[in-house]
C-alpha cells in the first residue's frame, strides 16, 4: 500500500483566518507542500512566497520539449526563486515540475533576443548594472563554478539535455559556468547541473559562504 500523502479533514473547530481554504479544511490536504502551507488557499501560498522571494531568476531554453525542464523548475520553487523563463517554445514538459511552477512567476521569451532585452531592463547588483545572464555549460572557455563569485541579482541560464546552451545563448552571457567533473561521461543530467548551480548561489548569497569555506 502507498503511503498517504498529506494529511486528512481539519479537527473542528476549524480556523478562520482568510488565508485558509475551507474545502482543504474539509477535505483535507493532498498537496506536496510544506507543513506550514497545510489547508492555505493556493494564491495565499503565492502571495506568502512573494514576500521573501530571491533575488535569482532561472532560464531555460526550450527548443526540443526537453522532461528535464521540469526538474530544473521544481527546484526553482525549492529555492524560492525570483521567476523562471522559457526561451523558445512556449509550451514546455511540466510533467517534472511536479505542479511547483503554479507556485512561481513564469515569463516566456520567443528567443534569446528577447531575453537579453528584458534582463537589460532588469537592475544588477552595482549603480548603473543591468542584470547580468550567466550560462551553465561546460564549453571551451567556461570558467568554475565553484570559484566564481555569483552575484545576488543574476540570470542562471540553463540548455536542454545533450546539446547544452545555443550559439545564440552562449553569446548572450556574460559569463559561462561549469561545474567539476571527475568521471568519464561528458555531461551530467541537466536538472542536476541546475540544483548544483542554484544551491552553489544560495550558499554565496543567503550563507554568505565565501570561496573557500
Amino acid at each position: 500500500m502507498s503511503e498517504v500523502v498529506g494529511v486528512g479533514p481539519h479537527p473542528q473547530p476549524w480556523p478562520t483566518a482568510d488565508h485558509f481554504d475551507p474545502e482543504l479544511l474539509g477535505a483535507g490536504d493532498r498537496r506536496n507542500v510544506v507543513d506550514g502551507y497545510r489547508y492555505w488557499r493556493h494564491e495565499a501560498i503565492v502571495a506568502d512566497l512573494d514576500t521573501r522571494r530571491h533575488e535569482l531568476h532561472i532560464g531555460v531554453e526550450n527548443w526540443g520539449h526537453d522532461f528535464n525542464i521540469g526538474s530544473v523548475i521544481r527546484t526553482a520553487n525549492a529555492m524560492n526563486v525570483a521567476a523562471f523563463h522559457i526561451v523558445g517554445k512556449r509550451r514546455w514538459n511540466r510533467r517534472g515540475a511536479m505542479v511547483t511552477d503554479r507556485y512561481q512567476h513564469e515569463h516566456h521569451h520567443p528567443d534569446v533576443a528577447a531575453l537579453v532585452d528584458w534582463a537589460a531592463g532588469q537592475p544588477g547588483d552595482g549603480p548603473g548594472e543591468s542584470l547580468p545572464i550567466l550560462g551553465v555549460d561546460n564549453v571551451p572557455g567556461s570558467v568554475p563554478l565553484e570559484t566564481y563569485r555569483l552575484p545576488r541579482r543574476c540570470l542562471l541560464l540553463f540548455g536542454q539535455e545533450g546539446p547544452g546552451l545555443t550559439p545564440e545563448a552562449l553569446a548572450a552571457c556574460r559569463d559561462v559556468l561549469e561545474i567539476a567533473q571527475f568521471g568519464s561521461t561528458r555531461s551530467m543530467n541537466a536538472g542536476a547541473a541546475a540544483a548544483i548551480a542554484m544551491h552553489a548561489w544560495v550558499r554565496a548569497n543567503v550563507f554568505g559562504q565565501t570561496l573557500g569555506d
